[in-house]
């Protein structure tokens, strides 16, 4: 069983940054992709960006994210980030780590294996 614990969410304003950690003790996480996903009030849950599994894992991201978000993740520290700059309002939502048992991520909910709690990022105008 893998557990994730998202960490980072806050208050902040438009065009400030936030930097969201995604944190498990998996022994094997390492070769999983991770995903974050977001979801806003009375929105579907929806991709966000993802880093393949092992060392040097490939990413890519939603349009509405890229150039503004990265995933990183650092595995001697079993830890996946989320660097968000250039916050929007629109970028409100709670976020969600997800962990997939296959090395190459989806970006449909389906393609995940494991969550976490989710954590609040409010950006005010």
């Amino acid at each position: 069983q893998v557990q994730l614990v998202e960490s980072g969410g806050g208050l902040v304003q438009a065009g400030y940054s936030l930097r969201l950690s995604c944190a498990t003790s998996g022994r094997t996480f390492s070769f999983y992709a991770v995903g974050w996903f977001r979801q806003a009030p009375g929105k579907e849950r929806e991709f966000v960006g993802v880093i393949g599994g092992r060392s040097g894992g490939s990413t890519y991201y939603a349009d509405s994210v890229k150039g503004r978000f990265t995933v990183s993740r650092d595995n001697a520290k079993n830890t996946v980030y989320l660097q968000m700059n250039s916050l929007k309002p629109e970028d409100t939502a709670v976020y969600y780590c997800a962990a997939s048992v296959r090395t190459v991520g989806g970006r449909s909910p389906r393609d995940y294996d494991y969550w976490g709690q989710g954590t609040q990022v409010t950006v005010s105008s």
